[in-house]
């Protein structure tokens, strides 16, 4: 195992954001935690790399407690890729990428290998592109870049909070594919957090949906699909299957 978050809680005065949320994941797994806007899923993410501290639970990656350090130190451990990237606006595209790479002290040949290496992976090449900044670049390449830099320091796991929620259809389904593409050449981990279930349709060995601060289910696409627990799994669950009957019957009708 991984990765453990054991009841994870989180109150924000009298509101429970957060009520003792718990799950595991592996090596290589990725874990989609989907639902509503409000359901805890972005606090839950955030308590993972200590964004937001827990009052109560415990995090655990590779065996040793996110306690036992600092935060900055544990934050070092674990690749945050959010919508919109998150780019620094008046940092390159080198200088954004290598920021973990910088914190952790790699020489300059390493560093250096590292970005050509990562900016080849999301298709935007060095020599093109390590020096412009992100103004210059469009939403998809900009979430490509976040991406990058998410991967630069060689992080066992990886956190993605609503990384496509910004991007059109097309674009949305490109840097999807790329995802999945590095997450079979690299090995890494990920939590996704959406409310789209296609996302985590495509992207996630698990899904765990959450409502009113609690996972209310979890298992893989095709158990829930087969067997909502829920009205709530249910309900997220009809957006998905409309737009799939919307589509196959213009399909039929198209001849297609």
């Amino acid at each position: 195992m991984l990765l453990r978050a054991d009841r994870l809680t989180k109150r924000f005065g009298d509101f429970v954001a957060v009520d003792s949320v718990s799950f595991d994941l592996d090596a290589g797994q990725t874990l989609a935690l989907i639902g509503h806007s409000g359901c805890g899923k972005t606090t839950t993410l955030k308590m993972l790399n200590r964004l937001i501290e827990p009052d109560e639970g415990t995090v655990m990656l590779g065996g040793v407690s996110a306690f036992d350090m600092a935060g900055p130190e544990w934050r070092r451990r674990i690749g945050f890729v959010i919508q919109n990237a998150g780019l620094f606006p008046h940092k390159s595209v080198a200088d954004n990428v290598l920021v973990t790479p910088k914190l952790l002290g790699w020489d300059d040949a390493r560093q250096h290998a590292k970005l050509k290496s990562l900016l080849d992976m999301v298709g935007l090449p060095a020599a093109q592109y390590a020096a412009r900044f992100p103004a210059e670049l469009s939403g998809g390449q900009r979430q490509r870049i976040g991406l990058a830099r998410a991967l630069a320091g060689e992080p066992d796991i990886v956190l993605m909070d609503e990384p496509f929620a910004a991007l059109d259809p097309l674009t949305k389904s490109g840097l999807i594919a790329d995802i999945a593409r590095l997450k079979v050449e690299l090995g890494f981990a990920s939590v996704l957090v959406t409310h789209d279930f296609s996302e985590a349709l495509q992207l996630a060995d698990r899904i765990a949906v959450m409502d009113g601060g609690r996972i209310i289910q979890a298992g893989t696409a095709r158990e829930l699909i087969r067997a909502p627990a829920s009205n709530a799994v249910e309900n997220m669950l009809a957006a998905p299957r409309e737009m799939a009957d919307t589509v196959g019957k213009a399909f039929r009708e198209a001849g297609a």
